[in-house]
């Protein structure tokens, strides 16, 4: 009797430990996919950062070849073309009055595109301090009388940007001002800036909007970009937008 209830009791703990073996054999298993999968994760994340990075930095260089170009080329061609200008003006005083339109024109044209160069080279990005090439931005910007452009740049906190997070954070600015002009159909943009406690950017237009769960146009794939950049500097990118509501993005450091 005993010897069987014996037996029954061995029996017992012969399955516990069979269970409890099997149980600790599949959380191991468990624990095991689990840190596969977050490292083939992290690899993912690793790699589509680093093909950002590689975007990000060929079209950095493109837009530093063109602003080149713009200040090398087209800037002398004017600038030799305002010299001939004038010296029609001193041959000829007789088209002087008629000519000063036409060098004044050159003259802005040649101040817009060197505007535009400095604006496209990231050397000046670097170089300077990042609300500074912000604010400078703006004040080009603000000479276009068709949209109303409204700014509040605070520097409450010194904050010092890395280089990547000077040309992503400016980059996407100009994004942002650029969809806002070539899309919203706004009449005005609000652009607010802080850096209490954390960096944080919010630009709003009072445009047409549109259905954010369907970002898939052509007018909508630079948000895709943005929010690439966004990403590689660690920041986040959101966005607030319904038809005929207008559009707000903020961009923030995160904590």
């Amino acid at each position: 009797m005993y010897s069987i209830a014996f037996g029954i009791i061995i029996s017992l703990l012969f399955v516990l430990l069979l269970v409890l073996f099997c149980i600790l054999i599949i959380k191991l298993y468990i624990n095991k996919v689990k840190n596969y999968t977050k490292l083939i994760y992290q690899k993912d994340i690793d790699f589509q950062k680093a093909l950002n990075q590689t975007i990000i930095e060929t079209q950095e260089q493109v837009l530093n070849n063109i602003a080149q170009d713009l200040h090398d080329d087209v800037g002398q061609q004017l600038t030799y073309i305002n010299f001939q200008i004038e010296n029609l003006k001193l041959d000829n005083d007789a088209f002087k009055s008629s000519l000063e339109p036409l060098s004044e024109s050159v003259g802005n044209l040649s101040h817009s595109i060197r505007s535009v160069s400095h604006s496209l080279s990231n050397q000046l990005i670097v170089q300077q301090d990042l609300l500074k090439a912000i604010t400078n931005e703006v004040k080009r910007l603000q000479k276009n009388t068709k949209i109303k452009i409204e700014s509040n740049i605070e520097e409450t906190s010194r904050k010092e940007y890395s280089i990547n997070e000077k040309i992503v954070v400016y980059r996407i600015f100009q994004e942002i001002i650029n969809n806002c002009f070539k899309h919203a159909k706004a009449s005005k943009i609000s652009i607010n800036i802080n850096t209490l406690p954390n960096f944080s950017m919010t630009i709003s237009d009072n445009g047409k909007g549109f259905d954010n769960a369907k970002i898939t146009n052509k007018a909508t794939l630079g948000i895709h970009n943005m929010k690439n950049r966004a990403a590689i500097i660690n920041y986040h990118f959101d966005i607030k937008t319904s038809i005929g509501e207008g559009t707000t993005i903020v961009l923030s450091e995160k904590v």
